[in-house]
């Protein structure tokens, strides 16, 4: 292949300047080429690709057998397949330099730290991986760290917060959503996939399909039944979905989005408002209360005690009253 792109290169050079210089000048100048060319190792853009595609449509077949989601899947063709399109060299070759050149460079477009840790996550599980598959000899990730991200303080909503959010709905349903996102801890894609019959008023609960179709139970409470029972008085569809849109279909995480942050422009709260916040909220609510850190994590759906920590807020007084309380 290399030899095949060194011919198809000279011949394209020879085409470029056959009407530029003279036939004398042409040989003296594809000797020179040819010359210099021996030094390199050369690959066309397409055998590049080609290699690329077979490695990666390799590992997301793996990921896929390994029942990830079909959002991250989707995720991670996406952030690879820009980063070898930008290093334009073949799978086998990319070192850390070329990485680090393309995480400094996206870091000048303006990407922020906490997306290109993200990248950088992803590019470790690729390569590690094609190392596994004996499918690289050497792993550009071996010494490429961590890149630091600026320790921001995490906010979640106060009780008071989600009484004014409530208050700033304009229908039962909307009220709902809040409460159900409060006391569940769902991610917006559980809420927006759960279906009427999947609820449980009376036990106060419900089976959700988290990441990787796993399914577990999440409880609500009673002002969520409360509010879940007027909403289905009043609905006049017949979509099996428990939350509905504008034109009576499913209701979308997108259709979340908005309304929320229709909500955080009139309900006077001072810091965003977002799906995960609730998330967040919830955790760090159980925390606080009492409840293991092994059971917050079940409730939430993580496999990793250390992934449930990451959403646990811990503020000052907490941390006082803590030491008080153990010190007294």
């Amino acid at each position: 292949m290399a030899i095949e792109a060194k011919v198809d290169f000279m011949r394209q050079v020879e085409k470029t300047l056959s009407d530029k210089v003279t036939v004398s000048d042409m040989a003296k100048f594809m000797t020179a080429i040819s010359d210099v060319l021996e030094g390199y190792e050369m690959r066309s853009i397409t055998a590049w690709a080609d290699e690329t595609d077979d490695f990666l449509n390799s590992y997301l077949s793996a990921l896929n057998v390994t029942n990830r989601s079909q959002k991250t899947i989707d995720r991670y063709k996406y952030v690879i397949t820009r980063m070898m399109d930008a290093v334009k060299v073949p799978t086998r070759k990319v070192t850390v330099y070329h990485l680090r050149s393309y995480l400094a460079a996206e870091k000048e477009r303006g990407i922020a730290e906490s997306t290109l840790e993200g990248y950088r996550e992803i590019f470790s599980a690729y390569f590690n991986w094609l190392q596994r598959e004996t499918l690289i000899d050497r792993n550009p990730m071996a010494n490429l760290g961590a890149i630091k991200r600026p320790k921001k303080e995490k906010k979640v909503f106060a009780d008071i917060d989600i009484e004014k959010l409530k208050s700033a709905c304009k229908c039962v349903r909307d009220k709902a959503i809040i409460s159900f996102l409060a006391s569940s801890g769902c991610r917006i894609s559980e809420l927006c996939e759960l279906n009427r019959e999947s609820i449980d008023l009376e036990k106060m609960e419900c089976v959700v399909h988290g990441k990787g179709d796993k399914e577990r139970t999440v409880y609500i409470d009673a002002v969520t039944v409360m509010l879940l029972k007027q909403y289905f008085e009043e609905r006049k569809d017949n979509s099996p979905a428990l939350f509905s849109g504008k034109h009576k279909g499913r209701l979308l995480p997108g259709g979340v989005r908005v309304m929320l942050k229709e909500l955080e422009k009139v309900s006077g709260i001072d810091h965003t408002v977002h799906p995960h916040k609730f998330r967040r909220t919830f955790a760090t609510n159980m925390a606080r209360r009492g409840m293991p850190i092994q059971e917050i994590a079940v409730l939430m759906g993580h496999e990793k005690i250390e992934t449930t920590m990451k959403y646990i807020v811990q503020n000052k007084e907490d941390i006082k009253s803590s030491y008080r309380r153990w010190c007294a």
